[in-house]
């Protein structure tokens, strides 16, 4: 079955700028997560394919790529996932490293741009991802989140070796302990990895049998990850040597834990100020008072002049999120809705109209300001 667009599994157009890219992803994400949908393996599938096109367009490099070759541009490999989604960017020197004898065998262009396998066929592990939720409240005071997931470990057996005990490894018959052999392509000759031994020039007397060679297997894996105060959505941790187990000895890779802030049910974070909206009563806006108000952890006192209008903002110091990299906080906006009554009792309707008919309003319902800026179109 072929990969769906990606642009189409966002529900955004070709040209979607970063920021939309960003929220139609943040909302997909919340809608499909994991934690949200347990036992759900379509919810899981849909959030694997939405995070995976996000890793791509987000980045400007991945997206020309796909943007000019789609899904050809990319291979399964690089990073993996431990908690949904992420396919690997395809190496465009990877067609060098083949023509070039790279994977093993120390062609030019191997040694230019790194990676393929050491001496000894040891070879790195692919790094891995775990998507974690965490609410507005756990971001502003930092927290500590275990996590699990399935990862590739050394063979307790071989440990790591992929040869099962007491055997041995002997020289690879096809190239003869060299990790290379020649190939003609026309009048030119190259040198690539044996296929046989994959460049180590060794192959294994005994493959193990509980890893069948492969010197890893797979292990359901804890980490503890502390998340910084001021952290936000999109931020990345990471935890060294906690990713896949490099293969024949090889150095294992990363966890890269990327961190999404779940909506809150009063307040919107504007990078590190807070907003929310409190309707107050009109009499409170024309007369003036004192109202409590939220904020993140305890409750605050909020100073309402007379004759404040609907839409004003006030601003409260220091009790927005707290600044990751340095001291301080930023602040909390609030922005004020005057509520207008819609149902009045008969003692209630008189005493209003009295109070309009004390200010004139009956003859004149609308404000002088706004008559004098129209009144060239009342003519």
């Amino acid at each position: 079955m072929s990969k769906a667009d990606y642009y189409q599994l966002l529900g955004v157009s070709r040209d979607a700028d970063s920021d939309v890219l960003k929220k139609a992803y943040r909302k997909l994400a919340v809608k499909y997560h994991p934690d949200k949908n347990p036992d759900n393996p379509e919810a899981e599938t849909k959030f694997k394919e939405v995070s995976e096109a996000y890793e791509v367009l987000k980045d400007a490099d991945k997206r020309a790529a796909y943007d000019r070759y789609g899904h050809d541009a990319f291979k399964t490999g690089g990073m993996g996932n431990a908690g949904g989604g992420g396919g690997g960017f395809h190496d465009p020197f990877e067609m060098f490293r083949e023509a070039f004898g790279g994977g093993g065998g120390g062609g030019i262009f191997e040694d230019l741009f790194g990676g393929g396998r050491s001496a000894g066929g040891a070879q790195p592990g692919a790094d891995l991802r775990y998507d974690l939720e965490i609410t507005l409240e756990q971001a502003a005071e930092g927290t500590e989140k275990e996590i699990r997931y399935n990862r590739s470990v050394a063979c307790k057996k071989c440990m790591g070796s992929g040869a099962e005990p007491g055997s041995q490894k002997v020289t690879c018959s096809t190239c003869g302990g060299a990790g290379q052999v020649s190939s003609n392509r026309g009048f030119i000759s190259f040198r690539q990895a044996c296929p046989t031994c994959q460049g180590t020039g060794q192959k294994i007397e005994k493959p193990c049998s509980s890893c069948r060679g492969e010197g890893r297997e797979m292990e359901r894996s804890t980490v503890k990850i502390r998340i910084p105060a001021g952290i936000y959505t999109g931020a990345k941790l990471r935890s060294a040597g906690k990713g896949e187990a490099g293969q024949l000895g090889g150095s294992s890779g990363d966890l890269y834990i990327m961190v999404y802030v779940a909506d809150h049910e009063l307040f919107e974070r504007h990078e590190d100020d807070l907003f929310c909206e409190i309707p107050i009563k009109f009499t409170l806006a024309a007369l003036g008072g004192s109202i409590q108000v939220p904020t993140l952890f305890e409750k605050g006192s909020l100073k309402i002049p007379s004759g404040t209008q609907s839409g004003t903002t006030f601003r409260l110091r220091n009790q927005g999120m707290p600044h990751l990299r340095g001291n301080g906080k930023g602040d909390l906006l609030i922005r004020v809705q005057v509520e207008v009554p819609t149902k009045l009792n008969k003692d209630q309707c008189a005493k209003l109209e009295d109070y309009a008919e004390a200010c004139g309003d009956p003859a004149n319902p609308v404000s002088k300001s706004f008559l004098e800026k129209a009144k060239k179109f009342f003519r």
